[in-house]
């Protein structure tokens, strides 16, 4: 039975990206009293599709103001009319992205903290910081009532800076449902007797590496060597483009794939590979029965990759790219058995229903209850 909570939720994003849109929808069936979203647009540079709306509760568009790119160390962002919204909404209880760096959730949370209501933080974790910037975060971060981390390593590190461990929960990062029944089947048909073919989705920026991925199947053997589908637009697509006609390697540049055609890739690929940081995709490739090959980055890939069903690099270095690719090619037949673990991982632990089991067993937590 799915966890309910009666009250009416409002959440805050500065964006709304469409990956983001299902789990969205699963909360709002999960709030009784009505769930509203207020976020606002991307910058172009981000290369965020952000079209599709919302099935259950509204989306209230607020209007971003930048200051400096979300890249830059320094970026800060306000979210005009969220006082407004927030007035007109009237919540009980309020999820906010735990980012002190977005400056109109101070003022967010203080109109909730007068009317004695409850604020939950949902982010990644704390990681290590300096001086003044380290002392904001902090002090940001314990205005909360609870904290909702995206993995174990980041509710380990908000418990760091002091915040009480009974008030933090972990809702693994999740982008797709649960996999419906029988698709081990339909996967099996669809990748038998084909070459095998790797498989990159995500934006194509500098820090997912990409040009790695492309140098680490060129140096292979050519009678192991693979084929590369590469899933995603942005900044790096020329240059990337560039890299794979000068080297002796079979790369496909799809360029941003939604829907049927996001699937279709998945369902005939073979390992996906994920060599910087991010990590979206990773369950969704796992939820198609993939194998994965993932950088560490922030942590919240350690609670989805293991020995069983990929493989964590460390850094981003070609040869230990190559070796581990090595081992995953060397025996092709064991794919199959690793990616059943990958499906099963994201069946019964890593899935936006499990998530929003966990959003809302935050929202009732006893404390929290006022």
């Amino acid at each position: 039975m799915k966890e309910i909570f009666k009250g009416r939720v409002g959440l805050i994003q500065r964006v709304k990206p469409n990956y983001r849109a299902p789990f969205f929808d699963e909360l709002a069936l999960r709030c009784e009293n009505g769930f509203s979203l207020a976020a606002g647009q991307p910058l172009a540079i981000e290369s965020i599709p952000d079209h599709r709306l919302l099935q259950h509760g509204n989306w209230y568009k607020t209007t971003n103001l930048h200051f400096l790119t979300p890249s830059h160390p320094l970026y800060l962002c306000y979210q005009k009319n969220i006082i407004g919204w927030l007035n007109h909404w009237d919540p009980d209880a309020l999820i906010v992205e735990a980012n002190f760096r977005y400056l109109s959730s101070y003022a967010a949370i203080d109109w909730m903290v007068r009317r004695k209501r409850p604020v939950i933080g949902w982010g990644l974790g704390a990681k290590p910081l300096g001086g003044i910037i380290r002392t904001a975060r902090d002090n940001f971060l314990k205005k909360f009532d609870a904290l909702v981390a995206y993995s174990t390593s980041g509710a380990a590190e908000y418990s760091a800076i002091g915040f009480s461990a009974e008030k933090i929960f972990v809702a693994r990062n999740a982008v797709v449902n649960a996999p419906l029944e029988g698709l081990e089947t339909i996967l099996s048909s669809n990748r038998a007797e084909l070459p095998i073919q790797l498989l990159f989705v995500g934006r194509l920026q500098k820090r997912k590496n990409v040009d790695l991925l492309i140098r680490a199947v060129a140096s292979l053997d050519q009678k192991i060597r693979p084929r590369l589908s590469i899933v995603g637009d942005g900044p790096e697509m020329e240059s990337l483009r560039k890299l794979a006609d000068s080297l002796p390697v079979q790369v496909s540049f799809t360029g941003h794939l939604e829907g049927d055609e996001l699937e279709r890739e998945f369902i005939h690929a073979n390992l996906f590979v994920l060599p910087g940081t991010g990590g979206l995709a990773v369950q969704q490739a796992m939820s198609f029965g993939l194998p994965v090959i993932v950088e560490e980055g922030d942590g919240t890939q350690n609670d989805l990759v293991s020995a069983e069903n990929g493989w964590l690099l460390k850094r981003a270095d070609l040869n230990e790219l190559i070796g581990i690719l090595q081992q995953a090619l060397s025996t092709p037949e064991k794919l199959s058995t690793m990616g059943l673990v990958s499906l099963q991982i994201v069946k019964e632990e890593v899935n936006i229903q499990k998530m929003a089991d966990v959003f809302v067993r935050a929202l009732r937590s006893s404390e929290l209850q006022s």
